[in-house]
Parts: structure tokens; C-alpha cells; sequence
């Protein structure tokens, strides 16, 4: 999936979130799954993809993360409750 895109990756149901932005979510996830990358996701074990947004353009990919990371935990899980409520990954949902 080669579209700008925001998502949110958590540990568990309810656990810790991380939010990013990528311009390839399949690749981009796959790396955090892996923990191919040090940071945040490997330290905290974020691999499940619970929600994601397409963008028209990198730019509102980035504002729409910023918004996002800016507003509350309580925000976070009504977004991913709304379009996820069994908290499944969705990763395989992409490939």
C-alpha cells in the first residue's frame, strides 16, 4: 500500500500506542512487526496495526499525525474503537 498514511500500532488490546506516518504502510509495519528498527515500537512491543488513515498528500499525512499524537490517549482509542472495536490487527488486511 504506496499511499501517504497515518496509523496507530499497540502492544495489546487497551496497551501502549504508537502513532506514525509512512508513505508505504505494508513495508512500514512489516518493520515494526520485525522490530527491525530500534525505538519506541521494539522497546514497547507495538506490533499490532489497530487503525490507519489514507491521505491525499504527505503533507495532511503529517499534519493529520500531529493532530493526533497532540490530542489525548481517550481520542486515540475512540479512533481505533470506531473502526476497529475487536482491536485485530489489520495488517493482514493490507498485503
Amino acid at each position: 500500500m504506496k499511499a501517504p498514511c497515518v496509523y496507530i500500532m499497540a502492544s495489546r488490546r487497551n496497551g501502549t500506542l504508537y502513532t506514525g506516518v509512512t508513505s508505504d504502510l505494508v513495508q512500514r509495519v512489516w518493520q515494526h512487526k520485525e522490530s527491525v528498527i530500534e525505538g519506541f515500537t521494539r522497546r514497547y512491543h507495538c506490533k499490532l496495526l489497530v487503525w490507519y488513515e489514507q491521505d491525499e498528500s504527505m503533507e495532511s499525512a503529517i499534519l493529520r499525525e500531529k493532530q493526533i499524537k497532540s490530542g489525548s490517549r481517550a481520542k486515540k482509542l475512540i479512533l481505533i474503537e470506531v473502526q476497529n472495536p475487536g482491536w485485530r490487527d489489520l495488517y493482514p488486511a493490507i498485503l
